[in-house]
């Protein structure tokens, strides 16, 4: 990395960081592994509990072994998958969970028609949550508070 920095962007092309954005990058570089192994663990957990959780119509993510795509992540991803869940609540947009989660339906992709989302891969009942590396425990708190203010 730092022979690629050097060598080509600044050696080749001139560019060259500033030094608080070279010191920031290299934090965030030296503590990568470490917030991605949490991304990854917390999001199973979340995974885990969705897919048992009955006000939840479906949850797609890789390391859950009903997934499809499980062998393959499991194969070229063996140590965590990935911090990104999606998931569909029983009761489609009327259930919608707008605090801490994204529902394209009524947000990114709200100016496409009902076949439009259908054509692209987004149904009326699709939450994509974007899992982070808080306590996992708090995490699911907050769902668990969701899910029971959407199904009320």
């Amino acid at each position: 990395y730092i022979a690629k920095a050097r060598c080509h962007l600044m050696r080749d092309i001139g560019a060259q960081a500033a030094p608080m954005n070279a010191f920031y990058l290299n934090l965030g570089m030296e503590t990568l592994a470490l917030r991605m192994e949490r991304h990854c663990s917390n999001a199973q957990k979340i995974a885990e509990f969705l897919e048992q959780d009955d006000r939840v119509a479906w949850v797609n993510y890789p390391g859950l072994e009903s997934s499809p795509y499980h062998e393959l992540a499991m194969k070229y991803m063996p140590h965590g998958t990935c911090g990104v869940i999606s998931f569909g609540l029983k009761g489609g947009r009327k259930a919608d969970l707008r605090t801490c989660v994204l529902h394209p339906a009524s947000t990114t992709h709200r100016q496409m028609t009902d076949e439009q989302l259908k054509e692209a891969g987004v149904s009326p009942d699709l939450i994509r949550l974007s899992v982070g590396i808080e306590n996992p425990e708090d995490i699911l708190d907050d769902i668990k508070q969701a899910l029971e203010k959407a199904t009320k």
